[in-house]
């Protein structure tokens, strides 16, 4: 089996606060993370290489001949079929950035320690396309694409479930159903302008209306009567309802009643409240400023569609509504009528009146019993990755 390692640099802090929790390869972009990608298309096994406080539950495994790919990289059949082209010490760039290179266990450590590497040879990907998400709300932009090419991989050589003869499609020839999914009366599927994918244990409850790119990750559900637009990734364990356009939910995260998720990312074991509303587009129709970790300011970024940015374990209570262009942190609970700010730090407590800090040790008993009901328990190595980032956000806070 190939040993990937995905490596984790300085454009992680993009992707800042979804990436306190984990390192990029582990974005969901399309119905497959950007690691499960690469392992599936090298069959390989992933490790990582990411910040020292996510390096206890995300470790590094060396091998003799090692595969060390940019984290916020996608697979595509030309780029990997270079990738396995490579011999030892070849490197594949792009411009000044790595995108791959191959080593063995010496060459390895002097790569982890800083030092230079012997008679590496670097090779420009001038022709090659090569698909990375950049900023934020690439993750959003390129998951329509990334689900047709997860896809078409996953069921090269899958047959699908049959379509049940209730359900009104147009395009079925675009639809991929897992054995054990589950899909009831007077669901509505149109897959003519992008696949649509039905996960493992994945269930749609009735009256539900699809339009492709779409993909239901294993075990998630679309409550009654949702209104799924394209572009649009529920991933595992997330249950949905209401009306989502071009959105991506990582995992585990609820946003089960009606209201509007637009142009959105929401992260793992968040629960969005009944009737919670973002807006993704802003009345002079101007281009969106989204919070820069890096640069600690609003930033432009250029796209007139923008919703919300929310990190792990957040939530918020009925009736939210929330500005173009917010981005909350990790641990949050917002609550209250109007909108609350544009920017929310992680250990957030508040809405629009004001915020206070969320204590840690309450965070942690609200994520224990969240996971308990998912049979998931809060492990050791998260209770100290959540304590380092409620640190290390304080002076947001203050």
């Amino acid at each position: 089996m190939t040993n990937l390692i995905l490596f984790d640099n300085d454009r992680r802090e993009q992707f800042l606060p979804l990436t306190f929790t984990r390192p990029t390869c582990e974005l969901r972009v399309g119905i497959l993370s950007i690691r499960e990608k690469w392992e599936l298309w090298l069959e390989g096994k992933a490790s990582y290489i990411t910040q020292e406080y996510l390096s206890k539950k995300y470790a590094i495994e060396i091998a003799e001949d090692n595969f060390v790919i940019n984290g916020s990289v996608m697979p595509n059949e030309q780029l990997v079929r270079l990738i396995q082209q490579l011999e030892q010490n070849e490197a594949l760039m792009k411009g000044e950035e790595l995108i791959a290179v191959r080593l063995n266990q010496d060459q390895f450590e002097h790569l982890m320690e800083n030092e230079d590497l012997d008679e590496l040879i670097g090779y420009q990907l001038t022709e090659t396309p090569v698909q990375q998400i950049t900023q934020l709300p690439d993750i959003y932009k390129l998951n329509g694409d990334q689900i047709q090419s997860d896809f078409k991989k996953l069921t090269q050589f899958q047959k699908s479930k049959a379509i049940p003869e209730d359900v009104i499609t147009d395009g079925a020839e675009n639809i991929f159903i897992e054995d054990s999914a589950a899909i009831a009366k007077g669901v509505i599927i149109n897959a003519t302008e992008g696949p649509v994918y039905i996960g493992k244990s994945a269930r749609i409850m009735e009256g539900c209306i699809i339009r492709g790119p779409f993909a239901l990750c294993d075990a998630a559900v679309l409550k009654m009567g949702a209104k799924i637009y394209g572009g649009t990734t529920v991933g595992p364990y997330c249950k949905v309802g209401g009306e989502v356009n071009n959105s991506v939910l990582i995992a585990y995260s609820n946003k089960g009643h009606d209201g509007f998720l637009g142009n959105s990312v929401i992260g793992e074991w968040v629960n969005i409240g009944a009737d919670s509303n973002n807006s993704n587009l802003k009345n002079n129709y101007t281009s969106v400023k989204l919070w820069n970790y890096p640069t600690k300011r609003f930033v432009d970024t250029g796209e007139q569609f923008c919703g919300l940015m929310m990190g792990d374990h957040s939530k918020c209570g009925i009736n939210t509504m929330f500005n173009t262009g917010t981005v909350v942190g990790v641990h949050c609970n917002i609550f209250g009528e109007g909108f609350p700010r544009n920017f929310i730090p992680s250990f957030s407590w508040g809405g629009k009146n004001g915020f206070m800090s969320h204590k840690y040790e309450k965070a942690m008993e609200t994520a224990k019993i969240m996971m308990a009901r998912r049979d998931v328990t809060l492990i050791d190595e998260d209770l100290e990755i959540f304590r380092y980032i409620q640190e290390e956000t304080a002076p947001f806070r203050s």
